[in-house]
């Protein structure tokens, strides 16, 4: 008896299956997984390289972040001389307060405030009458006395002839000869007393004691003048006249007599005037740390006034000195100092010993030499050692170090 075929699977509806139809469906199945295990593979892949590219990024930007830019200038030496302009006030060469001797009234005054006058003119009349009264009695004390002085005089003469002929004795004439020496000393009191009256009456008389210009006048007709010397003009000297500096400590040294100097004035624009270094004080100071200097100068014209504002410009001797802009200074706890640049861009902070400020630069007189390179506008985050990227410097030089090229910051997709 023939054996029976094997059952044929059937589908849903109960048909038999094609077995070479499943076998079809079984290839597409594993080759649907294959693709699609490939397009996860790929996936993964592109995933991975996107954030190592993103890591690099990332990397290169905090590298870039955590250099430094920096800009340095070149120390250089200065060897020219240096001018430094200096405050100060006109004065006149003789300026004088002028004030009676005589008390009194005041009868008339003659001058002005602006008025040239020359030396010896009348400037004001004080009316005293008490010292007239007083000149005309030490007058009449003095007829007085020159009167008792003659009558000694002829009482010693007979006395000195009587006294050869043994009439009156020895004691008795020098008597005499006693009351003549004091007549003739009370005679020169009365005379001292008369001249120092009428040169107290000549004060009355308030005269200019030398040419110049009244910049003052502080009395009128009837003013009452006493003895404490109150000031009844200013006399002031037009030509010369003199400005009164005062030099820093750190130049004193280099001030001597004879200087030329250039004096200007803010409102006379576009003019100066040449003076002199007349004197010093040789001293300094101890207060304000500065030496007072006596500049002479010569104003034929009358231009300048007496009392104006002024800025000197005094010349300095050159000398061979180390000079640097004062925005290269680090002030530190430890001290003062610059930020140095060698060659292989590493930072250094030396310490430095500073000289004369000279405004927007500083005298350096240790602790660097020409041709360090400093760095401008030092951050305080600066370090010994640090590395930096040198922009273009101050001086107007190339970068000395290539600025790196900064990394794209876009990532990858």
């Amino acid at each position: 008896m023939a054996e029976d075929p094997p059952p044929q699977p059937a589908d849903s509806a109960g048909a038999p299956v094609d077995p070479a139809q499943r076998a079809g469906v079984t290839r597409g199945t594993r080759i649907v997984v294959i693709v699609a295990l490939l397009l996860l593979a790929v996936g993964a892949g592109r995933t991975i390289v996107s954030r190592m590219a993103n890591a690099r990024v990332l990397e290169a930007n905090v590298a870039e972040g955590a250099v430094q830019y920096v800009k340095t200038t070149v120390v250089r030496t200065s060897e020219g001389g240096q001018t430094i302009a200096l405050p100060g006030s006109l004065q006149g060469a003789q300026q004088a307060p002028l004030a009676a001797r005589s008390a009194g009234y005041v009868k008339r005054w003659t001058r002005d405030i602006g008025s040239h006058v020359r030396q010896g003119e009348l400037l004001a009349v004080i009316e005293s009458p008490e010292i007239d009264q007083q000149l005309s009695q030490a007058e009449a004390t003095r007829g007085q006395t020159a009167a008792s002085l003659a009558l000694a005089k002829s009482t010693v003469e007979r006395w000195e002839a009587l006294r050869k002929k043994d009439v009156v004795s020895q004691q008795e004439l020098d008597e005499r000869r006693s009351g003549l020496a004091q007549a003739t000393a009370n005679l020169a009191a009365a005379d001292a007393n008369v001249q120092r009256l009428r040169q107290l009456q000549g004060f009355t008389r308030v005269t200019a004691p030398f040419d110049g210009v009244i910049t003052k006048r502080n009395v009128d007709v009837g003013d009452l003048i006493d003895s404490s010397g109150k000031t009844l003009f200013v006399l002031t000297q037009m030509d010369p006249l003199r400005v009164y500096v005062n030099v820093p400590q750190s130049y004193a040294q280099l001030v001597r007599p004879g200087q030329k100097v250039v004096v200007t004035q803010s409102e006379l624009r576009g003019q100066s005037f040449a003076g002199e270094v007349a004197r010093t004080s040789a001293s300094i100071d101890p207060a304000t740390r500065t030496m007072q200097v006596e500049i002479a100068l010569p104003n034929r014209n009358g231009i300048l006034l007496p009392g104006a504002y002024v800025q000197v410009e005094l010349p300095i001797a050159g000398q061979r000195t180390v000079v640097v802009p004062t925005n290269v200074l680090l002030f530190r706890g430890e001290g003062t100092r610059v930020a140095t640049v060698d060659a292989a861009n590493r930072v250094h902070l030396k310490p430095v010993t500073l000289g004369r400020n000279l405004g927007e630069a500083i005298e350096v007189i240790d602790g660097i030499a020409a041709g360090d390179r400093l760095v401008v506008n030092p951050s305080d985050s600066l370090g010994e050692g640090d590395a930096v990227a040198v922009a273009a410097n101050e001086d107007g030089g190339t970068a000395s170090a290539a600025k790196p090229a900064r990394a794209a910051s876009k990532a990858l997709p």
